[in-house]
């Protein structure tokens, strides 16, 4: 095989695995969300992957003449790749709890044998450009080095430019297409059996054609997100925003006062506490901007910072869900930990935690150190309503607690009597201040609208914490102490 060729061939199977590794989560973001442990369950499979396709491809080189199988090898990976997709939405639905052994599984199940497939290239190729032993680490550096830059390559192109360019899937078939074209000439370049090559253009074929047609669980694919805008069946006008596996937002097109979910509803009862007149807010998180409506709703002449992260949402509120920005709501495309250091001093009545990441709050959004950058740009009175989700034992809430009574003077938890003694979990919403909060008012708020949950304030705010750990920059394990639904 001359030197180019084989430079190449090393460089684009090497970036095909990093392509596809960071694909994984794309395509297994409806199913299992988007956290820590997502990447590290695709991290550590497609690295086993990569660890036994190594020594598989060096074995295989050891046993049989290299050059016959590098193009049936590429051609089996490309059909491998063309069926991660249908995998995965196969293996997906039964693996919604999101545990680790889940997140394992399924990606076992749709990235591991491409991975294998595509690191036994390297050592096939390493067997036939070796002319003698005399050379043998400068031939095993050089392609290792050229492998880790296509490693590179993959990874830096698809992060920075395609995912943010292209749907996933249109990549995956490219891929695979490539991998086939690639693989079919070699094969025929180097006289493989006829048999095998029409054998594994029909497998090619029918993965390319059934992720081509599969019915994608997504109604839009963001940056971040499987985005999907449900129509209310009993409520003509009422819209569900699905994030993954996460029913984020509900929205009445008609009515913007009308809140369907119950975190929501607590929130409107805790804006009832903040001085009469407009309410300069600020929002951690747009999804359905559905409180930053019902707040210019029922206080005119409020404002509105919207930070979100992921500008597709934006635009799946404005053409789904009603959402008209101009001077009332402002969105500010980014993430909130780097924006809110630019905003001034004392600048909100209102501060509303409402991202996700999965079922989690991204963790860089729940430390000591963001709650401090919260306070000082909350104004005498402020509140920081923050919505989170937790399941017995509650570790991710009780941590949470604590780390508010770490910095607000005040801190309240607001959730059902079965959520606050852990026989159950759900949404729980925190609440900081320092300044006098009227918890009476909110009290009687919930009970006029004949709500079943409760306020735990002070000592017993700080017994619900119990002795959880603050959530520091340094170690804010969010993605393992938060529990899912049993």
């Amino acid at each position: 095989m001359p030197k180019p060729l084989a430079r190449l061939v090393v460089f684009g199977s090497s970036a095909v695995v990093l392509v596809l590794e960071i694909l994984a989560g794309r395509l297994m973001a409806p199913y299992v969300g988007v956290t820590l442990e997502t990447f590290t369950g695709i991290i550590g499979v497609v690295l086993a992957g990569i660890a036994f396709g190594a020594w598989w491809g060096g074995w295989l080189a050891d046993r049989r003449p290299p050059a016959p199988l590098l193009g049936p090898l590429l051609m089996a990976a490309a059909s491998a790749v063309l069926a991660a997709p249908i995998l995965t939405d196969a293996v997906g639905p039964s693996m919604r709890a999101g545990g680790p052994l889940e997140i394992v599984v399924l990606t076992v199940a749709g990235f591991l044998a491409p991975s294998v497939l595509l690191s036994a290239v390297t050592p096939l190729v390493i067997k036939l450009r070796l002319q003698s032993l005399d050379e043998t680490g400068s031939v095993v550096g050089t392609f290792s080095a050229i492998g880790t830059a296509g490693a590179l390559a993959g990874t830096f192109l698809t992060g920075f430019v395609l995912l943010a360019s292209v749907p996933t899937r249109p990549l995956v078939i490219a891929l695979g297409v490539v991998l086939a074209i690639t693989g079919a000439w070699l094969a025929v370049r180097t006289a493989v059996a006829r048999a095998t090559v029409v054998v594994l253009a029909v497998l090619i074929l029918a993965s390319g054609a059934a992720t081509a047609s599969s019915k994608r669980p997504c109604g839009v694919e963001t940056r971040y997100f499987c985005a999907v805008v449900e129509v209310d069946p009993f409520r003509p006008s009422g819209r569900t925003l699905w994030l993954d596996t996460l029913r984020h937002s509900y929205v009445d097109l008609n009515d913007p006062t009308h809140l369907e979910f119950r975190y929501s509803r607590i929130v409107a009862d805790l804006i009832t506490t903040l001085p009469p007149g407009p309410v300069d807010a600020a929002y951690v998180g747009g999804g359905g901007f559905t409180l930053p409506r019902y707040v210019a709703a029922v206080r005119p002449g409020s404002t509105a910072d919207v930070f979100e992260i992921d500008p597709e949402l934006v635009t799946i509120a404005q053409q789904d869900l009603g959402l008209v920005l101009g001077d009332v709501i402002e969105v500010e495309i980014g993430d909130a930990r780097l924006a809110l250091p630019a905003r001034p001093s004392g600048r909100y009545d209102l501060v509303l935690g409402d991202a996700f990441g999965g079922l989690s709050v991204p963790w860089h959004l729940t430390t000591r150190e963001f709650l401090e950058e919260i306070e000082r740009v909350m104004a005498p009175g402020g509140l920081y309503v923050i919505n989170l989700l937790d399941y017995p034992p509650l570790g991710f809430a009780r941590a949470e607690v604590a780390t508010f009574g770490a910095v607000f003077d005040e801190v309240a938890v607001l959730a059902p009597a079965a959520y606050v003694s852990g026989e159950r979990g759900g949404n729980f919403v925190l609440v900081g201040g320092n300044d006098g909060l009227d918890w009476n008012a909110v009290e009687n708020r919930i009970a006029a609208r004949e709500g079943n949950e409760i306020v735990l304030t002070g000592d017993a705010a700080a017994e619900f914490a119990g002795d959880a750990a603050i959530l520091r920059d340094d170690f804010a394990p969010v993605d393992q102490l938060i529990s899912r639904p049993g």
